[in-house]
């Protein structure tokens, strides 16, 4: 029988890379994961990988963020398995890297459709299951709209408006209990590492940026501040940006 103290926490975007560090750091903390993804047989994949090699309780639902009815059945199915939802994490975003003059219309749409509205429909939707428990919320910002980096013209506004959108819940949702925060990370991913093999002057003048001098990993670094971000000893933040980069950026 599931223990109805158990911390419930959905991750979306978490098939691979980012999304999944941080469902396993949750799962790693005691959290009942669940794991959306657009890509059905990846997510269930990749929540067998938790529950064999981690030992955790873990489901993949396949779940297309941009359609807010697919949330709601989704939330709902986490719901009703597990009693009640603590933690949605906002990682599930399309990328599109262009110039502005480059930038198109159904790129720009993408971009937006996957990042802000995706993060918008999970927020709507987990915001009375969160209201219940008293849970938090963490959206995923980027340092490519910290900076405004040159080619990054819809994905970098868009990320910046999930920032501002965090913003103003935490203001909404504070005296529901509902705390809402974002971070802004830079970690070792696949995609990263296919990157760096094509682009290894590129990769490697990136790293010699970071005044720590690495990536960081997505479970131990990114997802261990997810978890204290969703958990009990970050009660008294919300709003805020948590920048966890090895130092790249700060906020001015």
């Amino acid at each position: 029988m599931t223990d109805p103290a158990t911390r419930v926490a959905v991750v979306t975007g978490a098939a691979q890379g980012l999304g999944y560090g941080i469902a396993a750091a949750l799962a790693g903390a005691g959290h009942h994961v669940a794991i959306f993804d657009l890509d059905a047989a990846a997510c269930e994949e990749a929540a067998r990988r938790l529950t064999d090699e981690r030992g955790a309780s873990a489901v993949g639902l396949a779940c297309d963020v941009r359609d807010r009815d697919a949330v709601q059945r989704a939330v709902d199915e986490v719901v009703e398995r597990w009693g009640r939802l603590d933690a949605l994490v906002n990682n599930a975003q399309e990328t599109r890297i262009a110039a502005v003059l480059d930038t198109d219309d159904e790129a720009a749409d993408a971009v937006w459709r996957s990042g802000f509205l995706g993060t918008l429909h999970c927020m709507q939707v987990a915001h009375p299951y969160l209201a219940a428990s008293r849970g938090a919320v963490v959206n995923l910002a980027s340092g490519a709209g910290l900076s405004a980096d040159p080619g990054y013209a819809a994905y970098g506004a868009t990320k910046e408006a999930i920032r501002t959108l965090t913003r103003v819940a935490a203001r909404e949702w504070g005296p529901d209990g509902v705390r809402v925060n974002a971070v802004s990370p830079s970690a070792r991913t696949p995609a990263f590492d296919r990157w760096q093999d094509e682009h290894p002057e590129e990769a490697a003048a990136r790293i010699a940026r970071i005044p720590l001098g690495r990536l960081g990993d997505a479970e131990l670094d990114i997802g261990a501040a997810v978890v204290f971000l969703t958990g009990p000893s970050a009660t008294y933040i919300t709003g805020t940006t948590l920048v966890i980069d090895g130092g790249v950026h700060y906020l001015r």
